[in-house]
């Protein structure tokens, strides 16, 4: 989506640099995108014998009775809690045998988790937001954004010849067709289907469930939280879970500082700037007045508002309940999804899940999709054990609850090391004196200031990861820097671009605006190492560009690459890498997505420019 659709009204956004340590800036890697694309073509062009169909598409019911979707800003906004929610995101396929359990080799049937991240105003009713004097003020229109960010989870099967109604928003607004599915259908009176948006309850779990920092007047103990917003990407379980991962979520808090700031402690105000938890509120939800007993709105107001020494009468700790990794079992509709405080608090791009080895831990890697922002590993320490892949989230409490968490270290030579965000090491302390930590859940839930205070590196927007299936080798998508990130004399061995991608209007990009891909092997390929060796794989550039100080990676054809952002490998090809881009920069002439097979964890060029680069996949 643009930046402007993404871009908050106040407040964290995942393009924001929140990070004022003096940590070392990736180098090789460059710094985060700064725009999306602008503008979608209204089309899908498909190659010889290939066909597209629209299976699920914004306001489409999934349960019985609820109408087709009318389109027309007529529709109730309590009903958007059964319907496809906007702006679809990461997905991912969970088989389902004919018995309705699990099965994971099933390809006819099967259950979809989709994430919604944010909405598009025009195409959740057709006359935008009602806004006065920086007030909402038509609630009807917040409970629909409400039930339309989030997870969905609907039944899907193949071969089905069932004709109903459905509208997408790739095309015009008010062209709401019918379509015969082909191939896949969806099942809108399963019982697996159901919407998770910023209602749905949530527990706490995790070494930060339960503690002082959780404490809100909904959940006065600190074991619960309502919902969850702006899902980005996503990540798997070995027991067929679901993990939906929290990113920008900091803006859509509102705080105003100048007011707040003489309540709240040093180590509060801290806290808030490096998450950017600080504006008006993405979306204004907590301006609606009157608000409801149980605070539907107010609960997105993150002041110091109450009398309570502990903040048991207001919202003033509601922001630590988001930024988690939220685990859902799709098999089980009744189930209530978890957040899982031990992989740490931060803006999620997504977790990947490492090699599975009966008996040894259970490793996740993550982004924090953010400028200058981190990559993560979790560790279980239970070794996984393979009878408990039925579990569901019985298995999350055991191998998602308690670990270790760790944050990267990239070195100039190619080497790097992972460093614990631990209580009372790395620099993780009272002392610490940018942040004086107080215990393991205060390091869980300011996890980017544990790992400021770790040295980490600065990482140039990490999103989407992918775990080669023979090698292990670690991938992740950096998307692009720009000259003010790092300029010209910040240019080393390690980070060898910074040159001007200018547009054909014209417009100058200087730094590396088509960004990069990193990969990375754990030492002796066991996910609970501590050292790893790194390289760049990919450079994106335009095929045109110089050889010698741009175009690294050989780029050639029609390959022109710009702002990686999603990665996959093929399940049919284990070696074939899937990569699709947001085209930050040379729009004029990239891809969306290009292929190349990385054979046995090497590419299939070398760009001798570069010491550390083996790149050039094929397209």
């Amino acid at each position: 989506m643009s930046d402007a659709q993404r871009r908050p009204r106040g407040g964290s956004h995942a393009d924001a640099d929140n990070n004022s340590s003096n940590n070392p800036s990736f180098s090789g890697v460059i710094q985060a995108r700064i725009s999306r694309r602008q503008m979608l073509e209204d089309e899908v062009r498909m190659p010889p014998r290939y066909s597209d169909d629209t299976l699920y598409a914004l306001g489409d019911p999934i349960a019985r009775k609820v109408p087709d979707f009318r389109n027309d800003g007529t529709d109730d906004a309590a009903s958007f809690a059964h319907r496809a929610g906007d702006h679809h995101d990461a997905i991912q396929y969970f088989g389902l045998g004919r018995n309705g359990r699990r099965d994971p080799s099933s390809s006819d049937r099967g259950l979809l988790c989709m994430n919604h991240e944010a909405i598009t105003p025009a195409f959740v009713y057709p006359n935008g937001q009602t806004i006065v004097d920086g007030v909402r003020t038509v609630p009807e229109e917040v409970l629909r954004e409400f039930n339309v960010h989030g997870v969905s989870v609907l039944e899907v099967v193949k071969e089905k010849q069932r004709k109903r109604s459905s509208w997408s928003s790739a095309h015009s607004f008010f062209n709401h067709h019918h379509r015969r599915a082909t191939s896949w259908d969806y099942e809108q009176d399963s019982r697996f289907n159901r919407c998770i948006h910023t209602l749905t309850e949530m527990k706490l779990s995790g070494p930060a469930a339960r503690t002082q920092y959780m404490v809100t007047k909904y959940s006065p103990d600190g074991s619960k939280t309502r919902g969850t917003v702006n899902n980005c990407a996503h990540g798997t379980t070995p027991w067929g879970t679901y993990l939906t991962c929290e990113e920008s979520w900091a803006g859509y808090f509102r705080r105003i500082a100048a007011t707040d700031a003489p309540n709240r402690t040093t180590k509060e105000l801290t806290s808030f700037g490096r998450y950017g938890v600080t504006g008006a509120g993405r979306e204004l939800w907590a301006t609606v007045t009157p608000d409801t007993p149980d605070n539907l709105y107010g609960r997105w107001n993150a002041m110091k508002l109450g009398t309570s020494a502990d903040g048991s009468d207001d919202y003033r700790n509601v922001a630590n309940t988001y930024g988690w990794v939220v685990e859902i079992d799709p098999y089980n509709p009744n189930s209530t999804p978890r957040k899982r405080t031990a992989l740490g608090r931060m803006g999620h791009e997504g977790a990947w899940l490492g090699p599975v080895k009966a008996g040894e831990p259970l490793v996740w890697y993550m982004g924090d999709d953010g400028r200058n922002e981190y990559i993560y590993k979790y560790v279980s320490n239970e070794p996984w054990d393979p009878r408990d892949t039925d579990e569901g989230l019985a298995a999350g409490d055991r191998y998602l609850d308690n670990g270790k968490l760790f944050v990267a270290q990239f070195l100039p030579d190619g080497s790097g090391q992972w460093a614990e965000l631990k209580f009372g090491i790395n620099n993780i302390t009272r002392s610490n004196p940018a942040y004086a930590f107080s215990d393991q859940a205060d390091v869980l839930i300011n996890a980017r200031l544990a790992a400021d205070a770790a040295g980490a590196t600065k990482m140039d927007r990490p999103e989407w990861g992918a775990v080669h299936p023979r090698t292990g080798e670690v991938y992740f998508t950096l998307t692009d820097t720009t000259a003010a990130s790092r300029p010209i004399e910040a240019v080393s061995p390690s980070n060898p671009r910074f040159y001007n991608d200018q547009t054909t209007t014209g417009t100058d990009q200087k730094g590396d605006p088509n960004g990069h891909i990193i990969r990375f092997a754990e030492e002796g390929g066991h996910g609970d190492a501590l050292s790893f060796t790194w390289d760049v794989f990919l450079f994106g550039a335009r095929t045109s560009a110089d050889l010698e100080t741009v175009n690294l990676s050989r780029l050639s054809g029609a390959s022109d690459f710009s702002s990686p952002d999603g990665l996959f490998f093929s399940r049919a090809n284990p070696g074939l890498l899937w990569t699709q881009a947001d085209d930050g920069a040379c729009t004029d002439v990239t891809h969306c997505m290009i292929t190349g097979e990385v054979d046995a964890g090497r590419c299939n060029g070398r760009a001798t420019s570069h010491p550390r680069c083996r790149c050039g996949p094929r397209s």
